[in-house]
């Protein structure tokens, strides 16, 4: 049967604007390794940029999306993590979730309790550490538990979310963010299924790894309460609050002053060495060009999270496209301005974004204009 024109017309449209994205994903990536002075960077650009080219070729010819798309996610994604795995090269974050590792099976705390130097820092809470602690490179398991959450969460998004550059670095040189923001969009969308207990133990594993992960909690609980009710909320709080409790309290106390210094003092700037996450985000020039600026940036984001928390209270998200939204608002302001920030932490409104246009689970339905005020 011949297609009809229209048919036609949409896979040309298609075709145009992909062959349009990946040629600018190459430039972009190429780019990239040029100007990067990091070894792990470099390989990635020369193998994403490659990788983006093939893939704008093939949509200029007949190739299936599906055969795009992989050859992208192939370039961008699995060959320089495999290649770097290989080589033993990767971000600093992979060394630090090894050793950490090694510290939790030793003494059981993943902290150094007198860290002297930058690379004796772990910011990161307990249950990141467990990444180190289970056999092979931990970027294995950073990247199955961030494919597997998101497969549940944005069964659609996988593909195209790994092919993008902004996923597909962290990915593959070892991103410890990925993970967290997967296990975020998760816990929401089961949220918004009304599954209170799946949603509470995938956040409460979120909170054990990273702080940024705890405001996708109030949010959670807010969607609950409006669709389920308040026993929903309350459920799905014991349950994250109790997942994150059992994994970071015993580390805690076993180790208090070298949780402090590494989780809370290094992160905040109040440690002798300074933290290495310095991209030129608002927060950042303010705390190194400005006098007073650190605490300037600490005022703005504790008033950016306390206007989130009275959004909550005075416009609760119906459904889970306005919760992704608003936590997704409020982790770009936090990005923004704080003090020690990197532009990879993007890839929590990113993530949350693509959560927003997944289409919505058949359930309750709500009738939700909270989600009109924000931009999409």
């Amino acid at each position: 049967m011949r297609k009809s024109c229209g048919e036609r017309l949409a896979r040309y449209a298609w075709r145009t604007e992909e062959r349009y994205v990946w040629a600018g994903c190459a430039a972009a990536a190429t780019g990239f390794a040029l100007a990067s002075d990091l070894t792990p960077h470099r390989v990635w650009g020369w193998s994403a940029g490659a990788g983006y080219a093939l893939a704008a070729l093939l949509a200029w010819g007949s190739a299936p999306r599906r055969t795009v798309r992989a050859v992208a996610v192939a370039g961008a994604a699995l060959l320089p993590l495999v290649g770097l795995m290989a080589a033993g090269a990767g971000q600093s974050e992979v060394a630090v979730i090894e050793r950490s590792g090694h510290l939790l099976a030793a003494t059981g705390s993943p902290y150094v309790t007198a860290p002297g130097n930058v690379t004796d820092f772990n910011p990161y809470l307990p249950g990141m550490a467990l990444f180190g602690v289970l056999p092979g490179d931990p970027r294995w398991w950073l990247g199955g538990a961030f494919v597997a959450a998101l497969a549940i969460a944005c069964p659609r998004r996988v593909g195209p979310l790994l092919a993008c550059p902004l996923i597909a670095l962290p990915f593959a040189v070892g991103g410890v963010d990925l993970p967290v923001a997967g296990l975020m969009c998760l816990g929401l969308a089961l949220a918004g299924r009304g599954r209170q207990g799946g949603a509470g133990l995938a956040l409460g594993a979120a909170a054990a790894l990273k702080w940024t992960a705890w405001p996708a909690l109030p949010v959670a609980l807010a969607l609950l309460a409006v669709r389920e009710g308040r026993r929903s909320a309350l459920r799905c709080a014991v349950a994250g609050l109790g997942t994150a409790t059992a994994v970071v309290l015993p580390c805690t106390l076993t180790d208090p002053a070298g949780f402090f210094r590494n989780v809370v003092a290094f992160p905040l700037g109040l440690t002798a060495t300074a933290s290495p996450a310095g991209s030129p985000l608002p927060g950042h020039l303010l705390a190194a060009h400005v006098p007073g600026g650190r605490v300037i940036a600490l005022v703005l984001l504790t008033c950016g999270a306390l206007l989130i928390g009275v959004s909550l209270a005075v416009r609760p998200p119906q459904t889970v496209r306005a919760a992704a939204w608003r936590l997704a608002l409020g982790l770009g302001l936090a990005t923004a301005l704080m003090p020690a920030t990197r532009f990879g932490y993007l890839v929590y409104p990113l993530l949350l974004a693509a959560l927003a246009h997944e289409p919505a689970h058949r359930g309750p339905q709500v009738a939700d204009r909270s989600v009109e005020r924000i931009p999409t």
